[in-house]
């Protein structure tokens, strides 16, 4: 934990050169804009390479890139070398959240309930039934992500999906409901639910305006919604999280949850679920942007 003092100055880093450059850029202004309405003083730094390139005067930083270089690890990594406070998980735990096989494996070892899988690459092909999700291992936003309900579509989406990583993440899929449990310093939000059209929370799903509903408090019973809760925190505790994430979930007809993945950088956009999920528990998004920057630190990792 860092003491950020209001106004002193901090940047917001935004862009990026992943996949996700320009969900990270709307996250990233909002961000800004919170931050200003609450006393800070923000350069906003669009990140265009990897040369991370600050103004000289900034104290602390508030991590808005999404996807490669944003959530891996790197940029963490120059901003621990640099001895820089910055908001979010450090090295180790960005580069286990991002990688799906990496996370996978830690949740295994938690007993946190998973979706079964397989790691294939390009030649291989799934040894499971249908139907199936295809995951980049290291991609955001559902970028080369697609339900594969027939050994025909396979082919098609295997390919898409290889044009973002060379491994790639055969899941089960589970049918049922999609939820998700945003975390801030530790303590669980509101869950929260997801209905996207034909229950498919696809790119075009998350990012176009009024596309999908999202309930919140989650229309589920108390002893589910506190399982959640606590399966999410498990979760974060097991990557090694720190500051804020996002743990997203499948609950199948039986009621049974299983996690999919932990997002250590969450959206700040319009349409994001940490900022919808902090609302309904009385925290503003500005509060929000706040008590993150408040847990800006130095890296030891």
């Amino acid at each position: 934990m860092c003491d950020i003092a209001k106004g002193k100055r901090v940047a917001v880093l935004m862009g990026g050169v992943s996949a996700e450059r320009e969900v990270s850029l709307n996250s990233g202004k909002a961000i800004a804009e919170a931050l200003r309405a609450t006393g800070y003083t923000v350069h906003e730094v669009d990140v265009v390479d990897r040369a991370l390139d600050l103004p000289g005067d900034v104290t602390a930083v508030f991590v808005a890139l999404h996807g490669e270089f944003g959530e891996d690890g790197e940029v963490q990594s120059l901003l621990r070398d640099r001895g820089l406070p910055f908001t979010g998980s450090g090295v180790s735990a960005s580069q286990r959240a991002f990688d799906k096989v990496a996370s996978k494996e830690c949740f295994a070892a938690a007993g946190i309930p998973t979706p079964a899988y397989e790691v294939l690459e390009k030649g291989m092909a799934p040894t499971q039934p249908f139907p199936l999700v295809v995951k980049p291992a290291r991609q955001g936003s559902s970028v080369g992500i697609h339900r594969i309900f027939q050994a025909e579509d396979w082919p098609a989406a295997f390919e898409d999906a290889l044009q973002y990583d060379t491994q790639i993440l055969m899941e089960q899929y589970i049918e049922g409901r999609e939820l998700t449990v945003g975390i801030v310093d530790g303590e669980a939000l509101p869950v929260l639910e997801i209905c996207a059209p034909e229950g498919n929370y696809d790119y075009r799903a998350k990012y176009t305006t009024g596309l999908t509903s999202y309930k919140v408090p989650a229309p589920i019973d108390a002893a589910s919604a506190r399982e959640c809760q606590a399966l999410a925190v498990q979760a974060f505790e097991a990557l090694g999280c720190e500051s804020v994430a996002r743990a997203d979930f499948r609950m199948n007809k039986a009621g049974e949850l299983f996690i999919l993945e932990v997002n250590t950088i969450p959206g700040f956009t319009a349409t994001s679920l940490l900022p919808k999920a902090a609302r309904a528990a009385g925290i503003t998004f500005e509060a929000l942007c706040d008590r993150i920057m408040q847990s800006a630190r130095v890296s030891k990792d």
